[in-house]
């Protein structure tokens, strides 16, 4: 699995750090994301095989400073649009 660095975001009085996951598979790719704020992670993995959207995702993830604590909700609701 490689872990690609999006983006960072203010959260609380600490930065956030966004990424995009990309799994390593023989099919084709999977992809993710990743929160990582004061020594918290949160990621969720195998979201969709189109790097586009997942980055899109987690795009947005940064410019709403998702916390790891909330990750699991917002993702819940972008897979259901």
């Amino acid at each position: 699995m490689r872990k690609l660095f999006v983006g960072e975001a203010q959260c609380r009085a600490a930065q956030a750090r966004y990424y995009l996951l990309e799994e390593d598979l023989e099919e084709p790719g999977s992809y993710g994301v990743q929160v990582e704020l004061e020594g918290e992670t949160a990621a969720v993995r195998n979201l969709s095989p189109s790097r586009e959207k997942v980055q899109a995702l987690a795009e947005t993830l940064a410019k709403g400073a998702v916390t790891p604590v909330t990750l699991r909700d917002v993702v819940d609701d972008w897979l259901l649009e």
